[in-house]
């Protein structure tokens, strides 16, 4: 009886030819280190451009957001804007005292507010000469609707305005311009309208608004109940107002417009504003400047896949004569091409893996020897291995198959 001949089995052919070609393609790169090293510099700095483009867009972001958060992310400020056009005049319908209570009673969520009457007056500064300084009457909970930040002394309490205390706290700019230092202006007096007032501390804005806000470079702040006494109206130019989460800013924002107009005349109009318009707007603009510069990263990464297309090429052309004997000993053209794509990708994934690591050790080491905490996404290391291999595939792709289309009569017969 005849027994069928054993047969070698074929399932595990696929993985020796892999194995095979993965290891050949290893042996031709390491048989050519400087010409595949220096096709591999561009994908180096595509990819690394890539990681520190994600790692700059964030801190950007981060850090613009946290300048407008440190101004009042939870704060509301309103004000008078004039009455709607019409033909006739009408008279004058600004904010009060009894506004800003009426709101703090009506409106869910504000723990902060404060009025701000501004003031102008000048002050001597030795020499018989003067100088103008705006004097801003507002409440001991200003401080903390607008992030103030003391630099010398005491910021005024809630006893200091019940009492009516003469007293206040001034720039640090204009304490080093009148007293050359901060904490040489803490106990000395100056004079509004006559009246002393003692500088008990002095302070600076959370942020920096360059002089556009009411707090300027020569601004003197004192208790509200004080800056009475300068004025013979209870109407107040600027309300803040801090709610207790960020989520309710924007429904306390329409709540104190509605109590505002609600309390005045139809036709005046009141700005009532919060800042997470901009923060919107602040995220979206550092967003978009991201995407520009991840573009130009990407412009990067094609230039060195056309160096790996043009080195692969050139690869093919020198090897000609051996792509005819691998074919004349059995390579399929399947194989052939793999053999060379495999190669494209081997140097597109070399230069990329040294991409990354470039890419992620500068925002660390700086992480490591600095106090900066700078973000580092871990996606953008994985897009960009994705990208390098990508790159490697597509422009691999057309030396791989031109290496396959060769004829192995016309390959072994070329010198």
């Amino acid at each position: 009886m005849a027994t069928a001949s054993a047969s070698p089995p074929t399932e595990h052919r696929p993985t020796l030819v892999l194995s095979e070609i993965l290891n050949f393609a290893y042996d031709t790169f390491c048989s050519n280190k400087i010409k595949f090293l220096l096709t591999s510099l561009g994908m180096m700095i595509g990819t690394a451009s890539l990681i520190l483009v994600v790692t700059i867009g964030m801190t950007g972001k981060q850090y613009v957001l946290n300048q407008i958060q440190a101004i009042g992310a939870n704060m509301i400020y309103a004000e008078y804007s004039g009455g709607a056009d019409r033909i006739t005049q009408t008279t004058p319908d600004p904010l009060t005292i009894d506004d800003l209570h009426m709101v703090r009673e009506q409106v869910t969520g504000i723990v902060h507010a404060s009025p701000v009457v501004p003031l102008d007056d000048r002050v001597p500064v030795g020499g018989g000469k003067e100088r103008d300084i705006r004097v801003l009457g507002v409440d001991p909970e200003y401080r903390l609707v607008r992030n103030l930040v003391i630099i010398s002394g005491r910021y005024f309490d809630e006893e200091d305005a019940q009492a009516r205390s003469k007293v206040g706290v001034i720039t640090n700019k204009l304490a080093e311009e009148l007293y050359g230092s901060t904490d040489a202006a803490v106990g000395q007096v100056l004079k509004l309208s006559s009246l002393p007032f003692t500088v008990i501390g002095t302070f600076k804005e959370g942020v920096e608004t360059f002089g556009q806000s009411e707090v300027q470079n020569n601004t003197m702040i004192i208790p509200y109940t004080v800056s009475r006494y300068f004025t013979n109206t209870p109407t107040v130019r600027l309300m803040y107002f801090s709610v207790a989460d960020p989520s309710m800013v924007v429904s306390a924002t329409e709540q104190i417009k509605r109590v505002l107009q609600s309390r005045h005349r139809p036709e005046s109009v009141y700005n009532v504003q919060n800042l997470t318009q901009l923060l919107v707007v602040a995220g979206k603009t550092a967003n978009a400047l991201t995407v520009v510069l991840l573009a130009i990263a990407l412009v990067v990464l094609l230039v060195s896949g056309i160096g790996i297309m043009n080195i692969m090429l050139a690869t093919v052309s020198a090897r000609i004569r051996e792509i005819g004997i691998r074919k004349a000993i059995g390579a399929t053209r399947r194989e052939i091409k793999f053999q060379f794509l495999s190669e494209a990708i081997l140097i597109s994934l070399f230069g990329g893996i040294i991409g990354i690591i470039i890419g992620l050790a500068l925002p660390f080491s700086v992480r490591f020897f600095t106090t900066y905490r700078l973000p580092i996404s871990g996606w953008s290391a994985i897009i960009a291995l994705v990208v390098s291999s990508t790159v490697g595939i597509l422009f691999g792709t057309m030396p791989a198959s031109r290496a396959a289309r060769l004829d192995p009569v016309e390959s072994l017969r070329y010198e």
